[in-house]
């Protein structure tokens, strides 16, 4: 699942949103919308008595109470996860500008160190900051959000054939953010292939040796 993803941005009025946070920024190294990771801090936009604006959670809608940060979620018949997809309250975007995916296959990077799976960065071609779904919920360590997935498609597929992060039209933001939850079912769906692109592999914690 999307465990890296990347937003090179501050609050701005992107989708229908003032240009302002709901609470005060965080300053503390866990907070760098820059390189998501799990249980870091980052910018989600949401609805709060009828405004829409920027706030700052953790990645991990259970606030530490699984063996793991939940970061993503797809089964919304789940009684847990449709209690937060039919309330609006409940729902949020994560503003992105790329997300990454490991390959299925690890890579010999000819520096006598084992083989690693490499990152293969995904962007949208005609968005450069692309809204992702989402849902947020208090926890008794702060407000926690989650990525929702769906189906992948023919270009995270071979990548990561089990899912890929629910990205939503501009179009759609409003409906995702208010409508039904016949809306939110409907708009869990893979975006279009052809609209997107994919850079990598890459591999961060190691260093390619130089050409002969």
């Amino acid at each position: 699942m999307c465990n890296r993803a990347r937003y090179s941005g501050e609050p701005e009025t992107l989708f229908g949103s003032a240009a302002e946070l709901f609470e005060e920024r965080p300053r503390d190294n866990r907070f760098n919308p820059v390189e998501l990771r799990p249980k870091s801090r980052n910018y989600v936009i949401r609805q709060q008595d009828g405004k829409r604006a920027w706030d700052v959670m953790t990645w991990d809608v259970l606030g530490g109470q699984a063996a793991y940060p939940m970061t993503n979620v797809r089964n919304l018949q789940l009684p847990q996860w449709r209690r937060l997809a039919e309330k609006p309250e409940n729902r949020c975007i994560i503003p992105l500008t790329e997300f990454a995916e490991f390959t299925p296959e690890k890579h010999d990077l000819g520096d006598g160190k084992p083989p690693l799976k490499g990152e293969m960065w995904f962007s949208v071609v005609d968005q450069p900051t692309f809204a992702v779904a989402g849902f947020w919920q208090p926890t008794n360590n702060g407000a926690g959000f989650t990525m929702v997935t769906c189906d992948a498609n023919e270009l995270v597929e071979p990548i990561h054939p089990k899912a890929m992060i629910t990205i939503l039209e501009p179009s759609d933001v409003d409906r995702w953010l208010s409508g039904s939850y016949e809306d939110i079912v409907d708009l869990q769906r893979p975006y279009d292939a052809s609209r997107m692109t994919v850079a990598g592999p890459v591999f961060p914690t190691r260093q390619q040796p130089p050409s002969a």
